[in-house]
C-alpha cells in the first residue's frame, strides 16, 4: 500500500555524492515515496551475499522498523535507459558486519526507463540472479517491531559509467514506523520557513533584508518545530548532508539568494539513544529571497484654516507604501528616527506647520526603509472682511433686515458658506446662523466661514450696520386757522417723494387741518414722516366786566397777545373800551394766528344812579328784570361797608325797591351788581356793577 510522505519535501528528486554503508543507513521513516540517484559506495565494501556477488557499485544502504504488521512490497524504477539496478533485503533484526544472507534479492538484468523491480503480490521467487530478466521477487510478511537492511546498488554494465536517479515506493499492508507519523511524538505539524516560491516545484523562500549578508539559521528553528518536543533541526548546505545529518551549520554564515539550503527535522529518544527512530529525520530545501523594500517619499495636505499657520495631518495618508504587512512608525526628524526616539503617537491627527517628517516601514521579516513625508497646506481659502448695510426697520429704529449671502467675502468658486455670530463659533463650528436671510439685527458683526472642496476654511468678519431713516428737518407740524390752507415741504436732498396725498413732489399746497406722511428716499432707505397740520387754539373769552359805560373784556388761550374790536373792522391791543352806549353790542377778539375772530354779544344795562322809593311810581326800583333771559343772572346789592344787603332773582323778577328784610335801608350810597352768562356757545360771563343813591323818606 502506498503512502504518501506528509512533509513535503523528504520526497527528494535531486543526486548525491556520498553513499551511506550499512552501519550508517539512511532510516526509512514511513512509507514515504524515495527518489535518489547513488554514486559510488560507501566507506565499507560490504560482503552482500546472495544473488549479489560481485560487490558495490553505486549503492545507498535504508534501514526500515516496522510499525504495524502485514505484507510488504515496493517499486524501484529507474529513470535512465541505461541504469540497471540490483537490490537486497537483510533481516528482520539483522547486524551490520554479519548480515548473513539476504532475504529477498534480485539482480536480473532489466534496463531501460521504467523497467521497474522490486516486491510484489504475484511473484513466487525470492531472490533473481543475474540475467534471469525476473525483476520482483516474492512479497514480504512483517512483523511490527522487526528492522530491515535494503541495499540498492546501480550496477552499471559494459563498462558505462551511468548514473540514473530511482523512485522508490511502498506497498503492502504493513507500515513503517516513524515519529512524523505518531501524534503522541509530534502533536503539532511542522511548518517550513518561509514563504512558497512562484514555482510550487521550487523550494521555498526565506526573505532577508539584504544578500549576501550575514544570517543565524538558529532563527528559524523555533518556527518549524511549532511546539513539538523531542526533535531537533540542523542545517546543511546539501541535501545528502540533511539525510545523514552531516556538516550541520553551527554558526551565522554569510548567505545568497542563489545556494539551495537544507534544514532536518530529526527525532531524539529522550529515554532510549538506541531507538531506531532515532536515525529519522525529515528534510526541506529554501533559499533566500532578498525582502527588503523601498519606502516612498510622499507629499500629504492639510488645511491651514484661517491662517493659523497650523494644520491637522493625518500621517498614515502619505503612500509610503504600496504593500501590505508591514508597521510604518512616524518621527518628526532623521535622527529620531534612527535612534527610534520622539515617536509621533497622535499620527492621524498630527498638528504641524508646513515641513517634514519621517516615515519607518517595517515588514514582518524585520526589513525596512525610511521616506520622507513632506507637509504642505491645501491652497489657502482667500477671503476678505466685508460690510453689509441695510435700512432700519419701522418697527424698531435700531435694528435693519440683512441678507447675510450678498456679503461678498471671497472670489473664489466650489466654496460653500456657514454663517456664525462669532470668530470662536465660526472656527468650531457651533452656533451656527440657520436663517441667515432675512437676518435681523442691529450694528454688529457676524462671521462667515468659507469651506473649499478640500475642507479648509476661511472666516471673514462682515460688519453690520444701520442706516437710520433720514428725515426731513424743514417739514414741521404746522398750526393754521381751521378755514385755511398752507403747504407742507420736505424739504431738497431727498431722492424721492411720496406723500400720503399721491404727490411725489418736493412741496404739497393746499392743503388743510389734517395728518399726512410723505416716504423720503435716500438710497436704497425709505423715512416714512409723518407730519400734523392743526387748527390754531383759538382765544376764549372769559369775562366781561361792564362799568358803567367801560368795558374790561378778559380772554385767555390761543396764542397771545390779542387784539380787540366791538365792530370787527378797527382793532385795538387793549381790552378795555370806554364811553360805550347801552345797549346790545358785539365784541370781536383774535389771536397773532389771525383768525376769524372769537364773537359774543353784550348787553350794557341802563345805568340807574338814583331811587326815590315813594311809591310815585318814578324811579322806585333798580329793575334789571329785562336780563331774566340770561344764564345764571345775579343782582346783589351791598353797603358801602361790602355787606350784601339784597339779593334779587327770580322771585323778586330783578328788582330792588330800597329795601333789606321788608325794612327801608337809610338813605344813602350803595353799591351793586349784576352777573350772568351770555347765551352763546361759550357762556360768556359778564359782570356789571354800579353805584346808586337811595332816598328814602324818614
Amino acid at each position: 500500500m502506498k503512502k504518501t510522505l506528509l512533509f513535503i519535501l523528504f520526497c527528494i528528486s535531486q543526486s548525491f555524492y556520498a553513499q551511506a554503508d550499512c552501519s550508517t543507513a539512511l532510516a526509512v521513516c514511513g512509507n514515504s515515496s524515495i527518489t535518489y540517484s547513488p554514486t559510488g559506495i560507501g566507506l565499507v565494501d560490504e560482503q552482500l551475499g546472495g544473488c549479489l556477488i560481485d560487490g558495490e557499485h553505486n549503492s545507498i544502504w535504508y534501514k526500515l522498523t516496522i510499525a504495524t504488521s502485514g505484507t510488504l512490497t515496493f517499486d524501484l524504477v529507474p529513470t535512465n535507459p541505461n541504469a540497471d539496478y540490483d537490490w537486497a533485503v537483510y533481516g528482520p533484526n539483522a547486524v551490520c558486519g554479519t548480515l548473513g544472507a539476504p532475504i529477498r534479492c534480485n539482480a536480473a538484468t532489466v534496463i531501460g526507463v521504467g523497467a521497474s523491480t522490486g516486491l510484489n503480490m504475484t511473484s513466487t521467487i525470492t531472490s533473481a540472479a543475474g540475467g534471469s530478466l525476473t525483476p520482483y521477487c516474492r512479497y514480504m510478511d512483517v512483523v511490527a517491531g522487526q528492522t530491515y537492511f535494503l541495499y540498492i546498488d546501480n550496477w552499471v554494465g559494459a563498462g558505462s559509467s551511468t548514473t540514473a536517479p530511482f523512485s522508490l515506493t511502498w506497498g503492502g499492508t504493513a507500515t513503517l514506523a516513524s515519529p512524523f507519523t505518531n501524534p503522541a511524538l509530534q502533536p503539532n505539524p511542522f511548518v517550513p520557513p518561509g514563504i512558497p516560491a512562484a514555482n510550487p516545484n521550487d523550494p521555498r523562500e526565506v526573505l532577508v533584508c539584504s544578500a549576501p549578508a550575514l544570517f543565524d539559521f538558529s532563527t528559524l528553528t523555533a518556527g518549524i518545530l511549532n511546539g513539538n518536543p523531542n526533535f531537533t533541526i540542523s542545517y546543511h548546505t546539501s541535501q545528502n548532508d540533511a539525510l545523514a545529518g552531516a556538516s550541520p551549520i553551527t554558526t551565522p554564515i554569510i548567505v545568497n539568494t542563489t545556494t539551495i539550503y537544507y534544514y532536518s527535522i530529526h527525532y531524539q529518544d529522550p529515554t532510549n539513544p538506541n531507538n531506531a527512530l532515532n536515525s529519522c529525520r525529515q528534510i526541506g530545501a529554501f533559499k533566500f529571497k532578498l525582502g527588503n523594500i523601498t519606502a516612498n517619499d510622499a507629499t500629504i495636505f492639510a488645511c491651514n484654516n484661517n491662517k493659523k499657520g497650523q494644520g491637522i495631518f493625518d500621517l498614515t495618508t502619505a503612500n509610503v507604501f504600496g504593500g501590505a504587512n508591514v508597521s510604518i512608525t512616524y518621527f518628526p526628524t532623521l535622527a529620531d528616527l534612527n535612534a527610534g526616539t520622539s515617536q509621533i503617537m497622535n499620527f492621524t491627527q498630527y498638528l504641524s506647520a508646513e515641513g517634514t517628517v519621517y516615515a519607518n516601514v517595517t515588514t514582518s521579516d524585520g526589513c525596512s526603509d525610511s521616506a520622507i513625508i513632506t507637509l504642505r497646506f491645501y491652497p489657502e481659502v482667500v477671503v476678505s472682511d466685508a460690510t453689509l448695510r441695510a435700512c432700519t426697520t419701522d418697527v424698531n429704529l435700531n435694528t435693519a433686515t440683512f441678507d447675510l449671502s450678498t456679503a461678498t467675502v471671497t472670489a473664489q468658486t466650489g466654496t460653500t458658506k456657514k454663517y456664525y455670530p462669532s470668530l470662536t463659533d465660526a472656527t468650531n463650528g457651533t452656533n451656527e446662523i440657520l436663517i441667515f436671510s432675512p437676518y435681523i439685527s442691529p450694528n454688529g458683526v457676524v462671521y462667515i466661514k468659507v469651506i473649499n472642496g478640500n475642507g479648509c476654511f476661511g472666516v471673514a468678519k462682515v460688519t453690520l450696520q444701520v442706516i437710520p431713516p433720514v428725515y426731513s428737518e424743514v417739514l414741521k407740524d404746522k398750526i393754521i386757522c381751521i378755514e385755511d390752507k398752507t403747504t407742507l415741504d420736505a424739504g431738497v436732498g431727498f431722492d424721492s417723494y411720496e406723500w400720503s396725498t399721491g404727490a411725489t413732489t418736493q412741496t404739497i399746497s393746499n392743503v388743510g387741518v389734517g395728518t399726512y406722511w410723505v416716504k423720503l428716499k435716500t438710497g436704497e432707505c425709505i423715512a416714512l414722516q409723518n407730519v400734523k397740520v392743526y387748527a390754531s387754539e383759538q382765544p376764549v373769552i372769559t369775562s366781561v366786566d361792564i362799568s358803567n359805560t367801560t368795558i374790561t373784556i378778559n380772554a385767555n388761550g390761543g396764542n397771545a397777545p390779542y387784539q380787540y374790536s366791538m365792530d370787527n373792522i378797527i382793532w385795538q391791543d387793549s381790552n378795555i373800551f370806554t364811553n360805550v352806549k347801552r345797549g346790545d353790542h358785539k365784541i370781536y377778539v383774535k389771536d397773532t394766528y389771525d383768525c376769524e375772530p372769537i364773537e359774543i354779544g353784550i348787553v350794557v344795562p341802563n345805568l340807574v344812579n338814583v331811587i326815590t322809593p315813594n311809591g310815585d311810581g318814578i324811579n322806585d326800583v333798580i329793575d334789571y328784570s329785562a336780563l331774566a333771559n340770561k344764564q345764571n343772572l345775579v343782582f346783589n346789592v351791598f353797603d358801602r361797608y361790602g355787606n350784601k344787603i339784597f339779593q334779587a332773582d327770580k322771585l323778586n323778577n330783578y328788582k330792588w325797591d330800597g329795601t333789606s328784610g321788608n325794612r327801608k335801608v337809610p338813605t344813602g350810597n350803595y353799591w351793586y351788581s349784576v352777573s350772568w352768562n351770555e347765551n352763546d356757545k361759550k357762556a360768556t360771563p359778564v359782570k356789571y356793577s354800579g353805584w346808586v343813591l337811595v332816598k328814602n323818606r324818614e
